[in-house]
């Protein structure tokens, strides 16, 4: 069975570089929001051409959680809304494995610079990591779902546009291996490449497991299984597993950025 384990969490590092990534074809609206000061519309500075004028606007995000993309090629996360903070991680617009960064942001507030800023969930150990980063360097959309694990009753609800839409039982990280509580996000999506252990679809998370030494840095996934006898147990070395009933459903209503919240 430990051998089992281990080739399982082998798998889910090996199809995370590997797997197909999905495009997600809804249109994001507004889930649960957070009490936030409205940042005033920041005009872009101004080009002429003889009598031409062209101007542009940028909007700041008032509506949170909210998720997207980064604009540039890269930023820094930083301590607080100030250029000159302390640099927590750099964030790049493409990750190791090529996939694009996705960014969860959570308020906006006006930075030492004058100008917006957001507070980000930062992907890295220790889990729970917040930053700060110029809104002009990122573009969101309020997120429309929201996972919610209980790993002591051992399920999974998500909610898709405030509505209730799935309820499933799970199986957990293992004593010694628990999977971590804490508030995360829907880092990557894809469906495993022949490899049935992960089931019919997985995402990857923005949290880390105690498998610190493992390839990938333990990155915790909720994924199908081929083992479902072994749902509703705490058998993993940290992922969430699901059914593949729930797992298929999952590529509709987990898109990337999707929030996450695991509690006890």
């Amino acid at each position: 069975m430990r051998l089992a384990r281990l080739l399982g969490l082998a798998a889910l590092v090996a199809a995370i570089a590997t797997g197909q990534s999905l495009a997600d074809d809804s249109t994001p609206a507004p889930t649960t929001t957070t009490t936030t000061v409205a940042q005033p519309v920041v005009p872009a500075p101004k080009s002429s051409t003889g009598s031409k004028t062209t101007r542009s606007t940028f909007h700041v995000n008032t509506v949170f959680p909210a998720a997207g993309q980064l604009l540039v090629n890269s930023v820094s996360a930083r301590v607080s809304p100030n250029p000159h903070a302390r640099v927590i991680k750099v964030m790049h617009m493409f990750r190791e494995d090529y996939r694009t960064q996705e960014i969860l942001a959570l308020s906006t507030t006006l930075g030492s610079d004058g100008k917006a800023w957001y507070r980000i969930s930062v992907p890295m150990r220790p889990n729970g990591m917040k930053g700060w980063i110029p809104a002009r360097s990122v573009n969101l959309a309020p997120t429309v779902s929201q996972i919610v694990i209980d790993r002591g009753a051992r399920t999974i609800d998500i909610f898709w546009r405030r509505k209730h839409a799935l309820h499933a039982t799970v199986a957990v990280g293992a004593p010694g291996m628990e999977t971590p509580v804490g508030r995360y996000y829907v880092a990557a999506r894809f469906v495993p490449y022949q490899d049935p252990f992960l089931g019919v679809f997985a995402v990857e998370t923005s949290a880390y497991s105690k498998l610190t030494e493992w390839p990938g840095g333990g990155v915790v996934g909720i994924h199908g299984t081929s083992m479902p006898q072994l749902l509703g147990q705490a058998v993993s070395h940290g992922c969430v597993r699901v059914s593949n009933t729930t797992a298929a459903a999952m590529r509709k209503l987990a898109p990337l950025g999707t929030p996450i919240w695991i509690k006890d």
